[in-house]
């Protein structure tokens, strides 16, 4: 049992899995073995983090509510400063301060990271704070490239606890744009091409349409 499963699979989680008949037996065994030790990053955890674009983060309020909000930015904007910390630019958005304020009362916070393109996901739990950018102009400077355009508020650091991969069922299979861009080039390449041989067939005196 990772650390992650520690703290996501409650008493209550772990009973609905054994009367769903979805907890492995080897599991019981481990449980009070492993899973107290925080869990780092490896290789491909760290390519997969500086190469989203965005990710989820929820936090909790006073009230006990859950507040998600996405982030978003250049890829490697959230960066990984070692195997047990993340921290990227907290940019100046609709100023509602809500994951902010949440986090002055709880600083516990999931994240999704989504690769939808390949159907993959990336789940953390972590301790998140900010600090104001005078606190640490070493680190202000660091995560303020790249970053989202806009100005910079002050710096959010997460310390991670643990992390799971998802499975890739029910995930859609989304591009962005820069995914997109080769293929969209190629395409009015293409077209060109068949523009110039269209030309070259009518110059000809052949029917460009009836050579198609």
């Amino acid at each position: 049992m990772s650390r992650y499963a520690r703290l996501a699979f409650t008493d209550t989680v772990r009973q609905l899995q054994q009367d769903e008949g979805t907890r492995p037996a080897h599991w019981k065994d481990l449980g009070e073995a492993v899973g107290w030790e925080r869990d780092p990053l490896g290789e491909r955890e760290t390519e997969f983090i500086t190469g989203r674009d965005g990710f989820y983060l929820a936090s909790v309020g006073e009230t006990g509510w859950p507040y998600i909000q996405f982030r978003g930015g250049p890829p490697g904007f959230v960066h990984v400063l070692d195997p047990l910390t993340l921290a990227c630019a907290d940019v100046r958005g609709n100023r509602q301060y809500i994951t902010n304020g949440n986090l002055k009362t709880d600083g516990r916070v999931a994240l999704f990271f989504m690769d939808y393109a390949r159907q993959s996901r990336l789940k953390l739990f972590g301790h998140a704070h900010t600090r104001h950018l005078d606190a640490d102009p070493d680190l202000a400077e660091r995560v303020s490239s790249p970053r989202t355009a806009g100005r910079v508020e002050r710096v959010m650091v997460i310390d991670l606890e643990g992390y799971d991969w998802n499975c890739p069922k029910h995930i859609p299979r989304r591009r962005t744009d820069a995914e997109l861009a080769p293929t969209f080039e190629r395409l009015r390449a293409l077209e060109e091409e068949n523009e110039l041989l269209r030309k070259r067939l009518a110059e000809l005196g052949a029917d460009p349409e009836s050579a198609v």
